[in-house]
């Protein structure tokens, strides 16, 4: 998805390998009609080029939705003719804790929190890697929270560890960050921050600075333009990538 470009088509085997849901599947569709890019399922009518295929989308999507909620239901009903018998609902080697079966759920677990990193690590990753192992998971926290994405330090790290061991991440990210004393970290989480999202203005970077409650060399709350611009010169002389911004260069 973020690879895909202008006239590219993504195709599928079928529709249950793009989507969990309906409503998935139509926001994944959008995001490549915003792209102007193309879906295409192989065992599916579907074609999202052409009119036709874009209905065809729709109806099997709600067809494969009413699947799903009729299975639910059939499942529902046979767990309670189970208990009406006198049997238990569930895995039976779990009860039982059975070495095998507890390794089967949990290996099978790993794989769906895995899944669920890889689908979402557009979202944050990419600060993580500008940030580490340069600045502490705190920061690196408190700048992903400030974006909307609410990590723990214990979180984030295990995330990033289970990346490390299937060899998508590079395993420096989890190296200790450097000890700096309150000046230099000031510094660097300023640096961080503009280096992450490049176009991001002085103001900008004093207003978040303000949401995270970061206080200025001074102590206070309130950061002007010229005391970001001053945090970001003396990271441009201590060897810091910063990229410059138009009210940098004035």
């Amino acid at each position: 998805m973020r690879e895909i470009r202008p006239g590219e088509v993504l195709v599928v085997v079928r529709l249950d390998r793009l989507a969990r849901s309906v409503s998935h599947l139509l926001e994944v569709i959008e995001t490549l009609e915003a792209k102007r890019a193309h879906f295409r399922s192989l065992r599916d009518p579907i074609d999202t080029s052409t009119p036709q295929g874009m209905f065809s989308l729709q109806v099997l999507g709600a067809v494969a939705q009413l699947e799903r909620s009729l299975i639910s239901e059939r499942t529902k009903a046979g767990i309670k003719a189970a208990k009406a018998r006198g049997k238990k609902p569930g895995n039976p080697g779990m009860r039982e804790r059975r070495p095998e079966a507890i390794r089967k759920i949990a290996l099978s677990r790993e794989k769906v929190y895995l899944d669920e990193l890889i689908a979402g690590a557009d979202r944050w990753l990419p600060t993580v890697r500008r940030m580490r192992p340069q600045h502490p998971w705190e920061d690196v926290v408190r700048v992903l929270a400030d974006s909307g994405q609410p990590w723990t330090v214990a979180r984030l790290r295990r995330a990033v560890g289970k990346l490390v061991s299937q060899h998508m991440a590079d395993p420096a990210l989890l190296l200790p960050a450097p000890r700096k004393n309150p000046e230099d970290r000031l510094m660097t989480l300023i640096a961080g921050i503009a280096m992450t999202d490049p176009s991001l203005s002085l103001r900008d970077i004093g207003a978040r600075l303000e949401r995270m409650r970061e206080r200025t060399p001074r102590g206070g709350l309130t950061w002007s333009a010229s005391s970001v611009k001053k945090q970001l010169d003396w990271a441009r002389k201590a060897g810091l990538a910063v990229p410059m911004s138009p009210q940098d260069v004035v």
